[in-house]
Order: C-alpha cells, then structure tokens, then sequence
C-alpha cells in the first residue's frame, strides 16, 4: 500500500543539466584627492575607500570574466537552487514546457521564466548583468561568445558544475558571498550528520532505493549521483544490490529498470517518484510491482515530480533530508 506525502502537480517532462550564465558590466575606480591653499594640510579623511565596481576572475573553461560587484538581474538557469539557499532572487527562473522547478516556487514564485535551453533572445529581453552557466555542452557551438555579448558570463565547468557543494562554494565566489556559502554547506553537512544517526538508530541494517515512475516506465536512482549521493553517502543508508548492479552499467542519474527486474529490488523501503499521478499510474496496478518486498510490506512512502528527489542541491538535498526522517523515522 503506497503511503502518499505530496498532493501531485503538473507533469514536468524533463530534467535538464542546462546552462547558467554569469554577466557583470560596468567599471569604476574612486580615489580621495584632497586640494587647498591653506598652510595647514587637510585634516585626513575616515571615510572608508570604495569597493570597485567589478571584479576579474577566472571560470571553469578558463575565461577572463569582470563580475559585476552588486549584479542585480543575474540569470542562472538551472542553478536556481544555489541562489535560493544564499537568499538571492534571479531576474527569471529555468523552465521546460509544463512548468519549472516546484520545489523552489516559495522563493520563485511568480518569476518569469526563461526556457531551459537560453535562447539568446530571450536572454537578452531580460537585460542581465550577469550570466551563470553550469555546463560546458550549454555553451558550445560559439553560444559562448554570443552569451559574452549580451552580459558577462560565467561558465562552472563540468567538475564543479557535477558536485553540488563545490557548485555552492564557487557561485558564492561569484556573487560575493562566500561566506554565506559556507554557512549552507555547514549546516547542511550537520543536519545530514544528525539524520544519519536518526536513520541508524531507526533501520539498522535496512536497505533505501529511490525508484522513478514516468510514461509508464520505471527508472532507479544511481547510487553515487543526484538524490542516490544523499541516501547512500550523505546519510550512508544501505544501498540494495540492485541499485549497485544497475548502477555500474549506467551512465544517468536515473537509469531504466524492467518491471521483471524490480521485481528481485532487496530494499526494505522505497522512495517512489510518481510522475504518472495524473495519468492513472496504471503501472502501478501490474502484478510484478506489486510482487516488490518493500510495495507488499507497505514500506513505499510516494513523491511527486514537482517535489526535489530529481534534483540536486543545497535546498534539494535539505529537502530529501526532512522526507526521510518524517517518513522513516516519524
């Protein structure tokens, strides 16, 4: 018996590791000067020496970039979730057809969207000043310098766009907050410490897996990737042999899994994201998904898409942390 969490919304039909741009314009340098006729000189001035306007720094593809010191319309697509935790609000949010990241929407609420892949018109009718971008692929095919012209643009690279935390680190850098960075990174890394003691202390020995249902199909989270980096290293629960085996032939962060194959899945609980709510989830009725240790032991606690297991990041991550101590530990 599936235990449902979440009310489902509109389907999003894609995930997307898309692009994110960093813009700064502007320059300026501001000296003291001080001019008289009088005997004695001017008495020195206390007022502090003004911060310059931008600042020079290098990007994950080696681009000189002059980042703006205080941007205030920054698109980021994709890497919302980086700028929610740091209290940032982009000029416009990444979308697909159906929708954007939900998860998100009590920060984004009401932003206009920016579809996933960037077009440069539409990136340029938002008047950025500074442009974030997460992978090398978004900015291939000369998009790079077509991007440079409309603001400055940042590009993470593939090793830090990958990691999360070191994507959180190097965007605080950028937009000047670094210290505000580590501050998430910190408190996210004591509450996955304090649920990795609930947990163990709650399912000893028991084993997790996050299964994806969409179009009629299932997929099973990596165990090194996306929201399988959470359960099997963050908080270091038991991952089924499974997971392992499909894991090592598949290169996604969701990878495909038979009905048949689901059927021998050894968790003792499961994580189901049900993109097929709206549908009738018809998959759900078969035999074989029935015939699952955890689905007949009523250990499935059920997601929908809108909710942050097919993502990553700071707040994705926070947010799987809290579904599974309310689920699991109660």
């Amino acid at each position: 018996m599936v235990k449902s969490k979440l009310k489902v919304p509109a389907l999003l039909l894609s995930i997307a590791f898309m692009s994110m741009l960093l813009a700064a314009c502007g320059s300026g340098n501001h000296s003291n000067t001080a001019a008289g006729n009088d005997a004695s000189p001017p008495p020195a001035s206390t007022a502090p020496a003004a911060s310059p306007a931008q600042t020079k720094m290098t990007d994950g593809l080696g681009h000189e970039v002059e980042v703006p010191a205080d941007p205030q319309r920054i698109i980021a697509s994709y890497l919302e979730d980086y700028l929610v935790s740091l209290g940032v609000k982009p000029v416009a949010q990444w979308s697909v057809a159906n929708g954007t990241q939900e998860y998100l929407q009590d920060s984004l609420k009401d932003l206009p969207t920016i579809p996933y892949d960037l077009p440069l018109e539409a990136v340029t009718s938002f008047d950025p000043d500074l442009l974030i971008i997460g992978s090398n692929s978004a900015v291939e095919g000369g998009k790079y310098d077509q991007y440079a012209k409309i603001a400055p643009t940042f590009v993470l690279g593939d090793e830090v766009n990958n990691d999360w935390r070191k994507a959180l680190l190097k965007i605080g850098e950028v937009l000047h907050k670094s210290d505000e960075a580590q501050k998430v990174l910190d408190d996210y890394e004591k509450k996955a410490a304090d649920a990795k003691a609930k947990l163990e202390a709650a399912i000893p020995g028991k084993s997790v897996a996050a299964v994806w249902l969409v179009q009629g199909k299932f997929y099973v989270v990596s165990d090194k990737l996306s929201s399988g980096a959470v359960l099997y290293k963050d908080l270091g629960l038991k991952a089924p042999e499974v997971v392992k085996e499909i894991s090592a032939s598949g290169a996604g962060n969701w990878n495909a899994i038979s009905l048949e194959k689901l059927a021998d899945l050894d968790a003792d609980y499961l994580i189901l994201v049900n993109s097929d709510k709206d549908s009738g989830s018809a998959a759900l009725n078969d035999a074989l998904w029935k015939s699952v240790p955890a689905v007949k032991n009523g250990n499935v606690y059920e997601y929908p898409k809108s909710s942050s297991w097919l993502y990553y990041g700071p707040v994705a991550s926070s947010q799987m942390v809290d579904n599974l101590l309310k689920d699991i530990v109660k």
